[in-house]
């Protein structure tokens, strides 16, 4: 997937493909601001503005990626239920220092990873996370077709322009899957 830092080369290539299909002739300038507006900025300059940002960072040596949370679990079977079984995440490592020591593990579905963890002091019961997603219908559908009695959201419109799936795990953690409109 593509981020912002792409936005001219996607432009170029946007612009490229209309004009080869025969779909629409337009200027380089037009092509940025339909990227601009695809990645949720009013106009190219605001999106310019961030890449100047991004490209500054950079050059100082700066480079932050995206935050993994640690989510506080009480039963990795519970948490297994629900993470794996029911959102559709992976499990892609689990850790415990030694046998019958809590288990701290990673959960990840295309680019969102997850940390759960058993240990007293990672992270607190009832913390919030925020999921940008795409194609939350279709997520939506998924999550009915499930067999899992605790659980039966809905999709609601959120006032900053988007679209969300709000669903809490058996920790009293909230998950909120959001696409923006």
């Amino acid at each position: 997937m593509r981020d912002f830092r792409d936005a001219k080369t996607m432009a170029k290539a946007l612009r490229a493909e209309l004009t080869r299909q025969g779909l629409a002739e337009m200027t380089h300038s037009q092509s940025l601001e339909i990227v601009a507006r695809q990645f949720g900025f009013d106009d190219w300059n605001i999106l310019a503005a961030k890449l100047n940002a991004a490209e500054t960072s950079r050059a100082e040596g700066i480079a932050l990626d995206p935050a993994t949370p640690i989510l506080r679990i009480f039963s990795v079977e519970k948490a297994k239920e629900f993470y794996l079984d029911y959102l559709g995440f992976d499990l892609a490592w689990e850790h415990r220092f030694e046998p019958g020591m809590p288990l701290y593990m990673q959960v990840e579905r295309g680019r969102t990873l997850l940390h759960l963890s058993e240990h007293h002091g990672d992270g607190s019961p009832g913390a919030a996370v925020f999921v940008p997603m795409t194609g939350l219908d279709a997520f939506h559908r998924e999550l009915g077709a499930k067999d899992y009695p605790y659980m039966n959201p809905g999709i609601e419109a959120v006032p900053w322009g988007a679209r969300s799936v709000t669903v809490t795990d058996p920790f009293g953690n909230t998950l909120r899957f959001n696409e923006y409109q």
